[in-house]
């Protein structure tokens, strides 16, 4: 599997990241960090770069696991791919894959990378590939907020792209994923003694509520981890067949192809939150316990 991730974007990335690279089933052959679009910074993609490169170190994986860059922004139209070492990867590892063994790929941000690997490559969406994305509003019609889905606008070009190949996807709307929701007291009392890693991936959410919230707060929905617990058990999660749609500029689903997508309208929370705390307590302990006791060197 690949993980593509705006992974400087909010809070929750990280949290998905660390679950995928301490799942033991998971062959990740490469992280890609993606841009988030021009809001917050104008190097974006680099920023998503610097902070996978710091949970590497944190899961003592730097240079164990493949890391390539995405695209700096969306593509300009529906046509027209932007090249990048993330785009080649998909393309390289998609040569692989066989029925029995697919490449999973899941997007935890905008979805460019893979649509610039399919106009690079049309013959992609022939291959085994299973296509995740947390993206695009519900299919009910209601927006909370009235806006535009994030990961969404940020190319909604790709997304076209993507829903409109016919390759295999798997969606996670809004009304789905900002359902993982975790609090203050929940992560401090099943993560807060779990060493540094979990030290830190308490403190980057609270931080990034105080900066970006105006007002109090004591809880974040981890929203990209359906990708990564929809990986490691399908049945998790409900899903419905849909014919794939169109994204209109404003976000809103208009009339597309008749090529069958697969639509996650519930996941398991429990069960996504449960693994995801238990992998990562399991980590602290193992660093412990393999770190030199007190008073002696390390060889």
């Amino acid at each position: 599997m690949i993980i593509d991730t705006d992974a400087k974007n909010e809070a929750d990335d990280q949290f998905a990241i660390v679950h995928a690279l301490l799942s033991p089933t998971f062959d990740v052959r490469g992280l890609i960090p993606a841009h988030f679009g021009t809001h917050r910074s104008d190097r974006s993609m680099e920023e998503s770069r610097e902070e996978i490169d710091l949970l590497l170190d944190l899961t003592d994986l730097t240079g164990k696991v493949t890391v390539a860059n995405g695209a700096t922004t969306g593509i300009p139209d529906e046509r027209t791919p932007l090249d990048s070492p993330g785009a080649r990867l998909i393309i390289e590892e998609s040569e692989l894959a066989s029925k029995n063994d697919p490449l999973f790929v899941a997007f935890l941000g905008p979805i460019t990378d893979m649509a610039s690997a399919i106009l690079l490559e049309p013959d992609l969406v022939n291959r085994d590939v299973i296509v995740i994305w947390i993206g695009g509003r519900g299919y009910n019609g209601y927006a909370a907020d009235h806006r535009m889905e994030f990961n969404l606008s940020n190319d909604i070009h790709a997304a076209n792209v993507v829903f409109g190949s016919g390759i295999t996807v798997w969606q996670v709307p809004s009304d789905v994923y900002t359902m993982v929701s975790v609090s203050y007291a929940e992560l401090e009392d099943k993560i807060g003694d779990a060493g540094p890693l979990g030290r830190y991936l308490i403190d980057q959410l609270v931080e990034w509520n105080a900066t970006y919230h105006g007002e109090p707060i004591e809880s974040r929905s981890l929203g990209d981890s359906p990708a990564i617990s929809l990986m490691l058990y399908p049945h998790s999660g409900n899903f419905r067949t849909r014919p794939a749609p169109r994204f209109g500029v404003d976000g809103w689903y208009l009339p597309g192809t008749d090529n069958p997508i697969q639509v996650c309208e519930q996941v398991d929370v429990r069960f996504l939150l449960e693994d995801m705390f238990a992998k990562i307590r399991r980590f602290a302990r193992s660093r412990a316990e393999s770190a030199p006791h007190q008073g002696e060197s390390k060889p």
